[in-house]
């Protein structure tokens, strides 16, 4: 019996007539009847008694209709879980942040991804680049957000916005009177730099006058923040992490004629997506647009 027999079947068992289980599947009563006929033309069993224009189930129906229920009971166990896999239900998202991207962009979209779907699980873990390889690589994660490209052969990205570079200092520092922020106006300053293999990093070594000027070196946008917020100096930092920070401990600036720079999510490029990992790459763009100048850019 395939799976239309066994609903014409159940119908007329539950509806004790021709009639009324054609009403109860919205078709017409003759081909109830022929339908009927077939299955037990096929099965080679009578399953019905007819009398004035009723039926009546013999043992045999009363049998079949036992295994029919238990076939129909799975089969609606089937529709639920298809409703809540859309849902997000019983699924789980597991996202890697760079750390810039950790302070507001991720937490925002995860926050409308939990929105969307409640019932789903979401680990977020900050990770640098070299972490996130591995574990994308390993299936420990489902994705990540990194501010810098990641090239793997097993790994795919796709660019869902961009950042800049910001200026950072005690909110009473006289540059707290400009609008925006050039390299040139922090050659008398005293200047929190970053190693050379950071775009912070490589952007001052561009300028002699400036690096003379670092006295302190950091590795973290977070750290040279928490600097400057201290009056240890001004620092170029990327807009993420200013943005974040921006409060009355520290003003922000953006800098002027700044490159700006992509932001990448990415996946396993073998490994086909689920709906939920979908949607988040839709609110990583959405957040994006909303904190950074460079991606609505």
């Amino acid at each position: 019996m395939n799976l239309r027999q066994i609903e014409v079947f159940r119908a007329v068992m539950q509806a004790g007539s021709v009639t009324d289980a054609a009403r109860l599947l919205h078709v017409s009563q003759p081909g109830v009847s022929r339908m009927l006929g077939h299955i037990e033309l096929q099965l080679g069993l009578t399953l019905f008694e007819r009398s004035h224009g009723r039926l009546r189930p013999t043992p045999e129906a009363r049998a079949l209709h036992a295994e029919v229920e238990r076939v129909y009971q799975g089969v609606q166990r089937i529709e639920q879980r298809a409703h809540d896999l859309k849902a997000g239900s019983g699924l789980a998202l597991r996202v890697l942040a760079s750390p810039s991207t950790a302070l507001e962009v991720v937490p925002r979209a995860v926050s409308q991804l939990a929105l969307r779907f409640p019932t789903a699980r979401i680990y977020m873990e900050t990770q640098l680049v070299r972490e996130m390889v591995g574990q994308l690589t390993r299936h420990e994660a489902d994705v990540a957000v990194s501010t810098l490209p990641i090239d793997h052969p097993l790994l795919t990205g796709q660019v869902v916005g961009r950042w800049a570079l910001a200026c950072v200092f005690r909110p009473d520092h006289p540059l707290a009177a400009r609008r925006s922020i050039s390299l040139r106006q922090l050659k008398d300053e005293r200047l929190i730099a970053f190693s050379p293999d950071t775009p912070q990093g490589r952007l001052i070594a561009q300028h002699d006058e400036l690096s003379r000027n670092a006295r302190i070196e950091v590795r973290s946008g977070q750290v040279a923040c928490a600097l400057a917020a201290c009056g240890a100096g001004v620092a170029v930092v990327d807009e993420l992490t200013a943005r974040a920070w921006n409060s009355d401990r520290l003003a922000c600036r953006p800098l002027r004629a700044s490159p700006s720079h992509r932001v990448f999510v990415v996946r396993h490029a073998h490994e086909p997506q689920s709906g939920l990992a979908l949607a988040f790459r839709q609110e990583v763009e959405q957040a994006l647009r909303a904190v950074a100048p460079a991606g609505r850019a």
